[in-house]
């Protein structure tokens, strides 16, 4: 089966902000993604509402369809959001508040305990829980100890190299998905994938459940229209 689409409405968002108002409407844009074919939505509030507020996250709770993913830091207003809104899937990163975006994966050996804890506290709302990792196969261990349902593969690093060596760039990203797969773990990826490099990483990312993307998918429906560039992405992420 076909890794799934979750579209990241982020970028939506910081274009609405630009000029106030409520245009492009978040929600009206997400709805469409799925109604072209995406099989779930994704949007990563932070703390200062930069893009996606926090009333975003409300309305699309109430009408997406399709699985709903919320990315952010466990922060004690993250949490109580997600027992308001219960996604079907929350996404730990650990970024602080001030970064422009998602930089690294959680050091699940340093941050083990702590990571239980929330994950713990999560599950009780009946959300799946993926934490965002570095390729590192030496991680997996204490990842699954956490309690997690799901890593997501923090994919910067491979799309940064994958135009000079492909078999380079995801050779780590292999080795850490073959432990996580032994480990029971499901397997999401995401960041920097766009239609350049996403079927390669499809067709030899072993155990690959879903991936998110945002920025590159608004950047493309510049120049292709929202409906046919989701229909791309769902087509560079068939395995035939």
């Amino acid at each position: 089966m076909s890794p799934k689409l979750s579209v990241n409405v982020n970028k939506i968002a910081t274009i609405r902000n630009a000029r106030g108002g409520n245009n492009p409407n978040v929600l009206n844009v997400a709805l469409d993604c799925e109604r072209f074919g995406a099989q779930g939505i994704t949007v990563h509030p932070r703390p200062d509402e930069r893009h996606i507020r926090f009333t975003d996250v409300h309305d699309l709770a109430n009408h997406v369809t399709t699985e709903f993913n919320i990315e952010g830091y466990p922060s004690e207003d993250f949490l109580q959001l997600i027992e308001r809104v219960k996604p079907h899937q929350v996404t730990l990163v650990p970024d602080p508040p001030h970064v422009l975006t998602s930089n690294a994966g959680w050091d699940t050996q340093t941050h083990q305990e702590f990571l239980t804890q929330i994950i713990a506290r999560i599950k009780q709302t009946g959300a799946r829980v993926s934490i965002f990792l570095d390729p590192n196969p030496a991680l997996i261990a204490s990842a699954k100890a956490t309690g997690t349902d799901r890593i997501e593969l923090y994919t910067e690093a491979y799309a940064a190299q994958f135009h000079q060596d492909p078999a380079k760039a995801i050779e780590p990203y292999v080795a850490t998905a073959k432990a996580a797969m032994e480990a029971n773990l499901g397997i999401n990826a995401g960041h920097d994938l766009d239609l350049h490099n996403l079927n390669y990483l499809v067709k030899n990312l072993p155990g690959l459940m879903e991936v998110s993307i945002g920025h590159a998918l608004v950047c493309d429906a510049l120049y292709h229209g929202l409906q046919n560039t989701v229909q791309l992405y769902l087509r560079a992420l068939k395995l035939d």
